[in-house]
C-alpha cells in the first residue's frame, strides 16, 4: 500500500499553524488503522486545537484502555513543545512492531496527543514582531498594555522587540570592559563612570516627561486559569476572568473530564530543563499516603532518559513562596484527580552553555563570566544571531538610545533547532513512553469452572493487577473520590440464575508494583494486588455462554468467554487474546 509523504516532518524548524495542521492529517492519511484527529476546541482567533488519537483498536475499544494524554505549548513562546509531541507520535506509529515498549503501548493502551494548546499565540509569536509578552490571542500585540506608561512596540521596524539603553546617571548598567555588547550591573558604591537603564524596546503612552511604569500586559497565563486553587487577577497575572474563561483550557479540561481512563499525563514547558512534579501551592507534606515515593519512582525514569533533575514546583522552582502559581495544570490534574502528572520544562540555555548552577528558576542577574558565556555560545552556535548588536536610534519621546540585545525566543525560550531539538525531543519521548507503561495492567488468572449438580456450577476467577500503579493511581485520587473501583460483571444472553454472588460486583482498588516498595517486613501490610471472586450459577439450558470482564475506567477492561456444555464439562477463552491481556 503507498504511504502518502507528511510534509514538515523534521527537526530543523519549528512549525506554524499551516505547518501542524498538515502535518497532523498527513500522519492520519499515512497509519488510519492505528491514528484519528479530534477538533476538540476553538481559540479565541477560531483555530482549530487538534487532538491526535493513537491506538491499535484490533486490540480493543480505546474507551477500555488505559489513556495517557500529552499537551504542549500552552505557553505561546514555548514552540518547542509542540515538536516534541509531533516526535512523540511519529515514534508510536513508526516504530509499531518493531520497538517492543512502543508495540506494547499501541496495542494495551491509548494516547491522546495535543501538540499546541495554544494556537493563536503560537502563531503570533511566528510571524509577527516578538517579545516574550505574548497571551492566546484575547488581546494582539498592541492591545494587550492598558494604562500609561512604556508600551513595547517595534520602534525601528526590523521585525523585533528588543532591549533599549539609553545613557542616564542614575542608571543600574554598565558596559563589560570584557564585551561592549553585554551590560553588567553597576557597584553599589560606584559613580563617575558612564550609566544606562535597559528597558523593554517601545513607545510611551500618556507620558508627561517624568519617570514611568511598564504596564504588565494582560496576556492571558493559561496555565493560570485551571478549575484547581485558582485566583483572580488581582491576586496573580493572567488567571482570566474565571476559571476555564479561556477557550483552549476549557477544550482540553473537557476532553481530560470525558475520557476518565486517562491514567498518566506529561505536560511540555521551556524554561530550564528539569522534570516538574506536584505541588505548586503546597509543600511535599501535602502528598497523601504513597504519592511521594509514587513521584520519585516514576520520575526515577525521566531522570535516567533525560538527565533532567526532578523538583518540586513549591520546594524548588519557586523562589518566592509568597507568590505561587494558582490555577496550574498539575494542581487540577493530580490534585481534582489524582493523576500522576509531570511538567516538564524542555530547554536550558544555560546547560547548553556550559554553566552550572543550582537554583532552577533565576531571579537574579547572572555574572559577567556567565553572561560572556552565553554570547560565546551563541557567536559559535548561532553566527552571532542570537544576539543583536546595540544600534543608535532616535527615539521619537527618548531621542538618542541603542537598540539590540536577545532574541529571546529563539535562544533562552527555545533551543535553536537544528542544533538541540531533535535529541531533545528523543530523550522526552522515551520518558513519557516508560511513564505510559507504569499504567495498571489488569489480568484475569484461574478461571475455573467446577459442575456441582445437574445445570449446577461453581466458577471462580481471580483478578489481578500486574502494572506499577494501583488500579486508582494514587492515594490522591482516593482522597478525592476520583478513582472508581474495579468492578466485575458476570453476564450471559441465555436465562441464568445466580443463586451465589451478584452479577456485578465490585473488586475494590487493587495495588500495583508500587505497592510493595521494599521486600516484607511483618511491620508493614502489602495491599493486596488481586481479588478472588466466587459465583454459584443455575443454567437454564445448555450450551450456555457467559463472558466474565472485569475493569476499572484507569487500568482497562479484561474479558473471557466461558462455556458450558450438555455434558457439564467447560472451556474458558480468553475475549481479547490478540492483546495479550486477560484470559485465564
Amino acid at each position: 500500500m503507498h504511504t502518502p509523504s507528511i510534509r514538515h516532518l523534521r527537526w530543523d524548524h519549528y512549525l506554524t499553524y499551516d505547518q501542524l495542521t498538515e502535518l497532523l492529517h498527513d500522519l492520519v492519511d499515512a497509519y488510519p488503522q492505528f491514528a484519528t484527529l479530534h477538533a476538540i476546541g476553538q481559540s479565541h482567533q477560531g483555530r482549530t486545537i487538534w487532538l491526535l488519537e493513537l491506538s491499535n483498536p484490533q486490540t480493543g475499544p480505546a474507551d477500555q484502555k488505559p489513556g495517557y494524554y500529552i499537551d504542549a505549548n500552552i505557553h505561546a513562546e514555548e514552540i518547542s513543545g509542540t515538536s516534541v509531541v509531533i516526535y512523540t507520535a511519529w515514534t508510536l506509529l513508526s516504530q509499531y512492531g518493531q520497538d517492543p515498549l512502543v508495540t506494547r503501548l499501541m496495542d494495551e493502551q491509548v494516547f491522546y496527543l495535543v501538540p499546541r494548546v495554544n494556537p493563536d499565540g503560537a502563531e503570533i509569536i511566528q510571524t509577527m514582531p516578538f517579545y516574550e509578552w505574548i497571551g492566546n490571542g484575547r488581546y494582539l500585540p498592541g492591545e494587550e498594555q492598558f494604562g500609561p506608561g512604556l508600551h513595547y512596540a517595534d520602534m525601528n521596524d526590523d521585525g523585533l522587540i528588543l532591549d533599549m539603553r539609553l545613557r542616564d546617571d542614575a542608571g543600574e548598567w554598565k558596559i563589560s570592559p570584557q564585551d561592549d555588547r553585554l551590560m553588567i550591573p553597576r557597584e553599589a558604591d560606584e559613580t563617575g563612570g558612564e550609566y544606562y537603564r535597559i528597558i523593554p524596546e517601545g513607545r510611551l503612552v500618556d507620558w508627561d516627561g517624568g519617570d514611568f511604569v511598564i504596564p504588565r500586559p494582560q496576556d492571558g497565563n493559561m496555565n493560570r486559569n485551571f478549575p484547581s486553587n485558582w485566583e483572580p487577577e488581582s491576586r496573580q497575572y493572567g488567571s482570566g476572568e474565571y476559571p476555564l474563561s479561556e477557550p483552549e483550557v476549557a477544550a482540553i479540561v473537557g476532553w481530560i473530564l470525558d475520557h476518565p481512563n486517562i491514567a498518566g499525563i506529561q505536560c511540555y514547558h521551556t524554561h530550564s530543563g528539569v522534570i516538574l512534579r506536584p505541588w505548586l501551592t503546597f509543600p511535599d507534606t501535602q502528598f497523601a499516603g504513597n504519592d511521594k515515593y509514587l513521584y520519585d519512582q516514576l520520575g526515577q525514569m525521566g531522570i535516567d532518559e533525560t538527565g533532567y533533575p526532578l523538583i518540586s514546583v513549591y520546594e524548588d522552582f519557586t523562589p518566592d513562596k509568597s507568590h505561587k502559581r494558582f490555577g496550574s495544570s498539575i494542581d487540577w490534574s493530580f490534585g481534582a484527580l489524582g493523576i500522576p502528572t509531570f511538567s516538564t520544562e524542555l530547554w536550558d540555555i544555560f546547560k547548553a552553555a556550559g554553566i552550572e548552577r543550582d537554583d532552577f528558576y533565576p531571579l537574579r542577574n547572572f555574572n559577567e563570566g556567565e553572561m560572556l558565556k552565553l554570547l560565546q555560545w551563541q557567536d559559535e552556535l548561532l553566527d552571532g544571531d542570537g544576539f543583536m548588536p546595540w544600534t543608535p536610534f532616535e527615539h521619537p519621546q527618548l531621542g538618542a538610545v541603542e537598540i539590540g540585545g536577545w532574541k529571546r525566543i529563539y535562544t533562552f525560550r527555545n533551543p535553536p533547532p537544528a542544533a538541540y531539538l531533535e535529541e531533545m525531543a528523543r530523550i522526552n519521548c522515551r520518558f513519557t513512553l516508560r511513564h505510559a507503561g507504569a499504567a495498571p495492567r489488569l489480568r484475569l488468572r484461574n478461571v475455573t469452572v467446577t459442575p456441582l449438580a445437574e445445570a449446577l456450577y461453581r466458577i471462580e476467577a481471580v483478578i489481578d493487577n500486574t502494572g506499577f500503579l494501583a488500579t486508582n493511581l494514587s492515594d490522591q485520587a482516593l482522597l478525592m473520590k476520583a478513582a472508581p473501583p474495579v468492578e466485575v460483571t458476570l453476564s450471559s444472553a441465555s436465562a441464568v440464575e445466580f443463586v451465589q454472588g451478584a452479577a456485578r460486583q465490585s473488586a475494590g482498588h487493587l495495588a500495583g508494583r508500587a505497592g510493595r516498595p521494599m521486600a516484607y517486613s511483618r511491620f508493614y501490610d502489602w495491599p493486596a494486588s488481586n481479588q478472588a471472586i466466587t459465583w454459584t450459577i443455575r443454567a437454564a439450558e445448555l450450551p450456555c455462554e457467559l463472558t466474565l470482564s472485569a475493569g476499572a475506567p484507569r487500568a482497562g477492561t479484561v474479558s473471557a468467554v466461558i462455556t458450558l456444555d450438555e455434558a457439564g464439562a467447560s472451556a474458558v477463552t480468553p475475549a481479547d487474546a490478540a492483546a495479550g491481556r486477560g484470559g485465564a
